[in-house]
């Protein structure tokens, strides 16, 4: 499971264009949440805004109140979601202030088109969304989150939704949908009546967009305008993040070097005669709404436009930077066929090594340092055309129709072509994420995994993107080299050795189809060599996510499923142990009550089994005949600590091998959700979800320190998904001291990761040992964190070693076995 959550906002890529494509969902669904008979609701909706044929340029939503008393809007968004939501489908959220007072209206103005002729009355909140002319969803919502629910089902048990419609052939709506539209009808509540029926509520007809004030566009405007401020790209971008000009009207003049004809459509111009100044871009984007721009490369435009700067979410609290682009465009032809301007061409001495300032806050208004910074220097070069030639890929093709390479293949390479995240004062600098423009009609993303390589030239515009930073949106894209990649396997362990892996499984559920049970068995049977014992994280409930809030917990049938696949690929029969958590606690994806298990094959390892271990009793340790015990097995760790709260509980077990007693922590510590990214226009970026682990690294580390106080000579493994860095405070917590070592840092640096994220090879996953175990192996088993395809997104782990006895001569003597198996190839 991705570790920070994708921020919901506009989708640049051309993911969108499949989307558009999609077969819509069955429309018998449960009803969505009502709005109460008093309070804030949704007027109207009109989604043809600047359409052909249509007289207002902007999509707008109109609120209104139903009672007596005023209605506060602080804190509360407008978010609109496509009418046949599939997987990759976001909502997006524009946020509110003021009230709506009793008997009046409150005017929300949203995308503008290239048409129309009728401007909106001055809004009372303005967003960008370009809504669809004939069908869709928009709720009124309770927070400045956006929504994830893309069921009526799941946006009805969403208590911040105030009111909800659905227009058209809408998915998500309160009962049947309102009538569809087009681009010169909305539809409206004549009544203001909620009877929990989009369709009995609303009706269609001319749009009549009101404001707070009263005012419509009958009312005129200025009857003298403003003329626009006559400006040069580089004075809109200026010499910091943020423009100098923004929320002004311009006119200005450049030439369009590509256009996006779907998702946020629009196009972006350069200038052609550059101001000379390295720290000004010439390169800016127009947006367009639900118009394709009807330009092309090479022609001369004249735009006038407002000044904005775009972000994904709450401009007031957003952790990411802004993209300066123009909205509310008009723009007239010049001529055509003009040259395009040449890219900048981005080598491995381009960027600097250093990321960027760190101010300790927002680095929106220092000036901007291209050649010290290489933040500083996309954003010099924000919205102009660059290009690379035959770079490595480090990070694989996703879902979301992206990739990452690398710009300095020297920096920090991993041992298999990817680029290692050694430190947070060790950025990789030369990371670029590359999209498309190019339709998915005409061609296909390209489907590439670490390594490869992307040959020929890659060329388009770079602009910020909230999820993965600076990004080239590729009109010219070049052609992946395989270059053969291949899912390590390890070795077997030999007959005296104990192989305990981990491995995160990725939201696995009873509801999961078999293929990918069967892709994770055939990775603990061919690639692990069937351990002796796995750690699981992300086991979900027998109904993963389908059941949120139903009562089950129990993961039987996943484990069952799981088990099986194994034995069908040809491995051990496993048993496995684990402990049903509470329901709804323990964070992951809502619904699937995630948590941490055991699997082990009886055949080489025996559990001790002690019972009394629930979802809320903790396990203790005490001596018993100079060794230490379990009073619960397996048993969760101080369950009760708040470091716990909405996370997985770390589970211990007691485990017998050859006579040997060998004690086992299974973990799945909390995410990095909301964390700052490193990216982002805060710097030093704030890791505020760190606090968390760090408590949880001191509990799991205060039980391992009881098992030592009982028995210094216990065989201890600590192993899963920590969530964190070897360099970390968390990591640093559990290894004070030396009672436990971090495997990883046994590696050499090039092979510390187990997962890919934003390009970066990092590693989150990790094994801890005590000083008992002899002769130790490790290996961190690469065969899904590099790949396009995945079973997981996460690589397993695994170690192998001799189970201390507590003897120093009696494991000397057990080492010399184990010497001698390995020379002469016995098992």
């Amino acid at each position: 499971m991705t570790k920070r959550s994708r921020v919901v906002g506009r989708r640049v890529g051309a993911v969108t264009a499949a989307v558009a494509t999609g077969v819509g969902l069955m429309v018998t669904a449960p009803v969505a949440a009502a709005v109460p008979s008093t309070g804030a609701l949704i007027a109207e909706v009109y989604g043809g805004g600047g359409n052909s044929g249509a007289e207002l340029t902007n999509d707008f939503v109109e609120l209104a109140t139903v009672g007596s008393a005023a209605a506060s809007l602080d804190g509360f968004t407008v978010q609109y979601l496509p009418a046949s939501p599939s997987a990759s489908s976001r909502w997006q959220a524009t946020a509110l202030t003021g009230a709506i007072e009793p008997d009046a209206r409150y005017l929300v103005a949203q995308g503008r088109g290239a048409g129309g002729t009728v401007e909106l009355p001055t809004p009372d909140a303005a967003g960008s969304i370009a809504m669809s002319a004939s069908a869709g969803t928009v709720a009124l919502v309770a927070s400045t989150e956006p929504l994830t629910c893309r069921t009526a089902a799941d946006c009805a048990a969403d208590a911040r939704i105030v009111d909800l419609v659905g227009y058209g052939g809408a998915v998500v709506r309160e009962n049947s949908p309102a009538p569809g539209t087009n681009n010169t009808t909305s539809v409206a509540r004549p009544e203001l009546t909620d009877t929990d029926s989009n369709a009995a509520d609303f009706t269609a007809g001319a749009p009549s967009p009101t404001n707070t004030a009263g005012e419509t566009p009958d009312d005129g405007g200025d009857p003298d305008p403003e003329p626009p401020t006559a400006a040069r790209i580089h004075d809109i971008q200026g010499t910091t993040r943020i423009s100098p000009l923004a929320g002004e009207r311009v006119g200005v003049t450049g030439v369009v070097t590509t256009t996006r004809n779907f998702g946020s459509r629009g196009f972006w111009m350069q200038d052609p005669e550059s101001d000379d100044d390295p720290r000004t871009s010439e390169g800016i984007f127009v947006y367009s709404g639900s118009v394709a721009p009807d330009v092309a490369p090479g022609d001369e435009v004249t735009v006038t436009a407002t000044v904005k700067e775009y972000y994904p979410d709450n401009p007031s609290s957003s952790k990411y930077q802004s993209l300066t682009e123009l909205t509310d465009a008009q723009w007239t032809v010049v001529s055509g066929g003009n040259p395009v301007p040449e890219p900048t061409v981005i080598t491995q001495e381009t960027l600097p090594d250093e990321l960027v300032a760190q101010p300790g806050g927002n680095i929106e208004p220092l000036p901007l340092e291209p050649d010290r910074y290489s933040l500083d220097f996309w954003e010099a070069h924000e919205s102009e055309l660059i290009s690379v030639s035959d770079a490595r890929v480090v990070g694989p093709s996703s879902q979301y129709n992206e990739l990452y390479v690398t710009t300095k293949p020297e920096q920090n390479p991993s041992v298999r072509g990817g680029t290692v995240y050694q430190g947070y004062d060790r950025p990789n600098t030369g990371i670029l994420k590359i999209e498309s423009l190019i339709p998915f009609a005409e061609r296909p993303f390209p489907q590439a995994n670490t390594g490869d390589v992307l040959t020929g030239l890659t060329a388009g515009p770079v602009e910020y993107d909230s999820f993965g930073g600076y990004t080239l949106f590729a009109s010219m894209l070049g052609e992946v080299k395989d270059n053969g990649l291949a899912r390590e396997v390890t070795r077997a362990q030999r007959g005296g050795e104990l192989a305990i892996a981990t491995y995160n499984v990725e939201n696995l559920s009873a509801r999961n189809e078999q293929a990918k049970f069967d892709e994770l068995a055939r990775g603990v049977v061919d690639n692990l060599a069937s351990p002796d014992i796995v750690t699981l994280e992300e086991i979900q409930d027998n109904n993963g996510p389908d059941g949120r809030g139903d009562g089950v917990v129990a993961a039987d049938e996943t484990m069952a499923r799981f088990v099986d696949a194994i034995a069908a690929a040809g491995g051990p029969r496993y048993e496995w142990r684990q402990i049903d958590p509470q329901d709804l606690t323990d964070g992951g994806q809502p619904g699937g009550n995630i948590r941490v298990g055991f699997l082990f094959n009886p055949d080489r390892v025996s559990f001790v089994d002690r019972p009394g271990g629930d979802a809320v009793t903790p396990v203790e340790v005490s001596r018993e005949r100079g060794r230490a015990k379990l009073s619960v097995s397996p048993g969760r760790i101080d369950p009760a600590n708040a470091a716990w709260e909405d996370s997985r509980k770390s589970l211990a077990g007691e485990f017998v091998f050859r006579g040997r007693t060998v004690f086992v922590v299974a973990n799945h510590f909390a995410s990095k959700g909301g964390d700052q990214p490193t990216h982002g226009r805060f710097q030093p970026p704030n890791r505020g979800s760190e606090e968390q682990r760090v408590a949880q690294a001191q509990a799991v580390r205060g039980f391992v320190d009881d098992v030592l106080a009982a028995d210094p000579r216990a065989n201890v493994v600590v192993a899963g998904d920590i969530n964190d860095y070897s360099f970390s405070p968390t990591v640093r917590t559990l290894t004070e001291g030396g009672a436990l070592t971090a495997l990883i840092d046994t590696l050499p640096e090039g092979d510390r990761y187990s997962y890919v994220f934003e390009g970066n090879s990092q590693v989150l996953d990790h094994v801890l040992i005590s000083v008992a175990p002899r002769g130790v192996d490790y290996d961190v088993v690469h065969i899904n964190a590099e790949f396009a395809e995945q079973a997981s997104d996460h690589d397993p782990q695994l170690v192998r070693f001799l189970p201390g006895t507590g003897n120093p001569a009696l494991d000397a003597v057990n080492e010399l076995i184990d010497w001698l198996e390995r020379i002469f190839g016995r098992r």
